[in-house]
């Protein structure tokens, strides 16, 4: 079963360069864990809500809108799509994630 990791960030605030290096080098080792292990599908990280733009095309025309869909201090800041055989590993994981990126997690099955 596949599912999606959400990397929670709960701060605008850039982290030190010292930081944000030790968080790149413990993430690109999980990733590799992952890799190995054969639980990577991809993953990816997205730049700050503020370089958003919403479409909502429900309506007679498209209405577009610059900026994040919601306000919030809490925005998704990066992902990763692993297969995991039961929700248990899929929660192990996470946490390792989490651990690796110094961020909140969520996880949640796909459909």
């Amino acid at each position: 079963m596949q599912y999606l990791v959400s990397v929670i960030h709960d701060s605008r605030e850039p982290s030190s360069v010292e930081a944000e290096a030790a968080e790149q080098a413990a993430i690109d080792v999980f990733n590799e864990r992952l890799r190995a292990e054969g639980h990577w599908v991809f993953a990816g990280g997205l730049g700050v809500p503020d370089n958003a733009t919403v479409l909502d095309n429900r309506g007679e025309a498209a209405v577009v809108t610059d900026g994040p869909f919601v306000e919030t201090k809490e925005f998704l800041v990066g992902f990763w799509i692993i297969d995991a055989p039961d929700l248990d590993v899929a929660l192990k994981l996470g946490a390792e994630g989490s651990k690796a990126c110094n961020r909140k997690i969520e996880v949640r099955p796909f459909l």
